[in-house]
């Protein structure tokens, strides 16, 4: 297993290891998990995303990982930061994005939220990002009430369309939390309505 690099109550959260895609295939790459993030990936691109992650770390220091229950050691979802990933989005490349997902059996644990308070606060406070970002598609409301839990705003000019996927999966949009924002309490002066 690999170092853990950061810990909230409930977790630990911790860089994904060479031996964890047969998990993430397993715990993680479910129809109702992916639902709205393209469905059940093939092994490959799973693959492909865990060394994107790991290069991520040997570049830049953060990048996506594994979270775990501190109480039983499972791997109860996948999160982090990484630079905007999408060649398609207008800040790919220059903003720093979150993202989370929990497998279906720990949902409505309040996981991600608890992941991605820590995550943020290591964005802005470790690797000085101006701006943390997250993106999802129109049609997932869990995802986005959860920016908005985490006070982030819409930053509609960020929007956009991919024309491989289908209408349902379309139009990404974006939410986004300054670092000023983040130091007066996460709820700043919605800067991006």
């Amino acid at each position: 297993m690999t170092a853990p690099v950061l810990a909230t109550p409930r977790l630990i959260l911790r860089q994904i290891g060479e031996d964890d895609l047969d998990a993430h295939m397993t715990l993680l790459n479910t129809p109702a998990v992916m639902r709205y993030l393209g469905g059940v990936q093939p092994r490959e691109v799973i693959a492909a995303k865990h060394e994107a992650s790991r290069a991520s770390f040997a570049a830049h220091g953060f990048g996506f990982m594994l979270m775990t229950e501190r109480e039983s050691g499972a791997i109860v979802g996948h999160c982090g930061l990484r630079h905007v990933a999408h060649p398609l989005a207008p800040n790919a490349g220059r903003d720093h994005e979150i993202g989370w997902l929990v497998r279906e059996d720990r949902w409505r644990r309040g996981y991600a939220h608890e992941a991605m308070r820590a995550v943020i606060a290591w964005g802005f406070a470790t690797h000085r990002a101006p701006l943390i970002v997250a993106l999802t598609i129109e049609n997932n409301l869990g995802s986005w009430r959860l920016m908005e839990k985490l006070g982030m705003s819409r930053a509609p000019a960020l929007d956009f369309n991919d024309p491989a996927m289908s209408p349902a999966y379309n139009p990404t949009i974006q939410y986004g939390l300054t670092r000023a924002q983040w130091a007066r309490g996460g709820n700043g002066d919605r800067a991006f309505d």
